[in-house]
């Protein structure tokens, strides 16, 4: 069973508040920036195709001593950090989500004019793509409450030291060019602002929170926020 999500930017009260960790600040942020992210924010809803989804899966086995899950029939290979957040799921589910390819295209344009306008225009669509599956992910726990389950953070392949090379497996669930996402051959996904990756659901089972402890990779931007 396939479901599919389309929202407005406005849907998704992203504030300045959210802009900041990706921008390399904690808490204040400084001038020019405040102008910059008011800017984005204006002329966000004209930029915006943002769309997701999900797939319910029932066959699976999850194997936490060898790092792999096996999803009807195809094999993936995440980490052990993930495969033994995963271990007690019962389904899981696999996601798909993007903000469109507006954000990235009008950074580019303006990118010689302003910069550091276009840095802010390109942090605020990720901003958007991760804010628009926190909504799917809130309508997919409440969903699967009404069963008396609970569901696992969500992961993605790349992160967490998890390879690429399983977003071929994961793109095979959903109809070619679901919600407007590729997959090219360097299995990279297009529009860049777009996220994939699979969700646990099963008794007991509750979003922890990055773990970024139990990972390794110096290189995530999001554990690299959390050390500091």
């Amino acid at each position: 069973m396939i479901k599919e999500f389309h929202y407005r930017f406005e849907e998704l009260q992203i504030t300045e508040r959210d802009m900041a960790p990706l921008l390399g600040f904690s808490e204040n942020i400084p001038e020019p920036f405040p102008q910059y992210i008011e800017q984005s924010f204006a002329k966000a809803p004209e930029l915006c195709a943002i769309k997701g989804g999900y797939h319910f899966v029932s066959e699976i086995d999850t194997k936490p001593d060898n790092s792999t899950i096996i999803i009807a029939k195809k094999v993936f290979n995440p980490t052990k950090a993930v495969s033994t957040q995963l271990k007690k799921a019962q389904q899981l589910v696999l996601f798909v989500c993007t903000a469109g390819e507006g954000f990235s295209q009008y950074s580019r344009e303006i990118s010689n004019e302003d910069p550091m306008l276009a840095y802010v225009f390109d942090v605020l669509g990720s901003v958007v793509v991760e804010k628009a599956m926190d909504k799917i992910q809130e309508q997919l726990q409440k969903e699967v409450a009404k069963q008396g389950l609970g569901i696992s953070d969500r992961y993605s392949p790349g992160h967490c030291e998890w390879s690429l090379t399983d977003q071929v497996n994961l793109f095979s669930f959903f109809p070619e060019n679901f919600c407007g996402i590729q997959l090219s051959d360097s299995l990279i996904m297009h529009p860049i602002k777009s996220i994939s990756g699979i969700i646990g659901i099963g008794e007991g089972l509750k979003p922890r929170g990055f773990q970024c402890q139990l990972c390794k990779d110096q290189n995530c931007i999001y554990g690299k926020m959390r050390r500091q």
